[in-house]
């Protein structure tokens, strides 16, 4: 109990870190997929092939090689440089950016094209349109998604540590190695993590029941 005590101070600087890598990186990452979406669901081929190429290199490689790409690799060039708080939120919000585009893709996409008609009789824009109609109605069905991927975004910050992000796992990490107290240092880090992302489903949640009543 005295590890722990001692501890939870650089446990709980360590969390609200990750919270505010997290909050950051999943707000560059919402906008960015969202640009990406309307991108790869725009009629210009070249937009649609280099969304496309984004989305499915970032799905199809894992978040660490990502990591180390824009941390280590992207820093040997003389025209870039990145700290390691700079390479870890850009890499989460990348990686949540190429698969909120996905999400917001299929959203838009499962909107009846009646939709669209009865948008253009009323008068309303493409722009319009999609602000005022497609995207509201899109978004209660994204919700779900949404939370999903964020989610796996808060637990993919864990990865940071091996850049030497003192966030949670990082805290943790250098806590259990302080003490050799393993099994509890690393229980109150699970625990830590689990009450973050159940208040989040709960906030989800709450979120989905608002959107039903309206």
């Amino acid at each position: 109990m005295e590890n722990i005590m001692n501890a939870l101070p650089y446990l709980w600087e360590g969390l609200q870190f990750t919270l505010y890598i997290f909050f950051i990186a999943i707000v560059i990452g919402f906008a960015l997929g969202l640009l990406v979406a309307l991108l790869r669901l725009a009629p210009s081929k070249i937009l649609n092939w280099i969304a496309k190429i984004y989305v499915d290199a970032i799905r199809g490689t894992p978040f660490i090689v990502q990591l180390f790409f824009i941390y280590f690799g992207l820093n040997m060039l003389e025209f870039i440089s990145f700290g390691r708080v700079s390479a870890g939120i850009l890499t989460v919000a990348i990686n949540a950016g190429a698969y909120y585009a996905e999400i917001i893709r299929a959203g838009i996409q499962s909107i009846d094209k009646g939709q669209t008609e009865a948008a253009r009789s009323l008068g309303l824009n493409a722009t319009q349109n999609m602000r005022y109609i497609i995207l509201p109605q899109a978004f209660r069905r994204m919700l779900p998604a949404f939370t999903n991927q964020a989610i796996i975004s808060l637990k993919d910050t864990s990865l940071l540590s091996v850049i030497g992000i003192a966030e949670l796992t990082q805290q943790g990490r250098i806590a259990a190695n302080a003490t050799f107290d393993y099994f509890s240092i690393w229980f109150v880090v699970g625990v830590m993590y689990f009450i973050v992302i159940y208040l989040l489903s709960l906030l989800a949640d709450f979120a989905e029941r608002k959107f039903e009543m309206r």
